[in-house]
């Protein structure tokens, strides 16, 4: 029995979640619509204030999925209700970051060269840099997955480093930090 696929997905107010022949699950909001094909093996049905997902047999591929499309159709309707944002942290002397043409974020990370990265259309991008502090970069979007791949792609062109902790991390996230060199005397 799957503990995340039995639960029931509550419908906030202001959602409205339509199931369609092939299965695939719409979900509206105010905050925008989500989309997902479901496996045709399970069950999406919507009763009362609730969302219900259920499988048709105990096979295991069946149940594996049982999970997954729970959890995907209820980041959806967190999405469109609520909404995703996460915050990075550019830790480093001389790294600066910096939104140009509305959706293009422009990155010093100690390069010869800036890097560009053009947002998709989903995710809105913000910059801010305050004196004495470490510039901040802040990704809002409805697509929980998308977001995250932006802001691991991010991360990738300059990933925190153990001993002094320079790069891009996420803001609250605690480094595991290294000793340096000891001196021999």
């Amino acid at each position: 029995m799957s503990r995340i696929g039995i639960l029931p997905i509550d419908i906030p107010a202001g959602v409205t979640i339509e199931v369609s022949e092939d299965n695939l699950v719409t979900v509206k909001g105010p905050k925008g619509e989500l989309q997902q094909r479901v496996d045709k093996n399970i069950t999406v049905k919507v009763e009362e204030n609730q969302l219900i997902v259920s499988r048709s047999t105990e096979e295991t591929d069946h149940k594996a999925k049982h999970g997954l499309y729970r959890s995907l159709v209820n980041n959806m309707v967190t999405g469109v209700s609520v909404g995703y944002t996460i915050q990075q942290e550019l830790v480093g002397v001389g790294y600066r970051a910096e939104v140009k043409d509305g959706n293009r974020l422009e990155l010093s990370l100690g390069y010869s060269h800036d890097i560009y990265i053009q947002m998709p259309d989903e995710v809105k991008v913000e910059a801010k840099t305050e004196r004495r502090q470490n510039p901040v970069i802040t990704l809002t979007s409805i697509d929980k997955q998308l977001i995250g791949e932006v802001a691991a792609k991010i991360r990738s062109l300059r990933p925190p480093e153990p001993y002094k902790g320079k790069g891009i991390k996420f803001v609250g996230e605690q480094l595991r930090r290294k000793a340096g060199k000891t001196a021999s005397a």
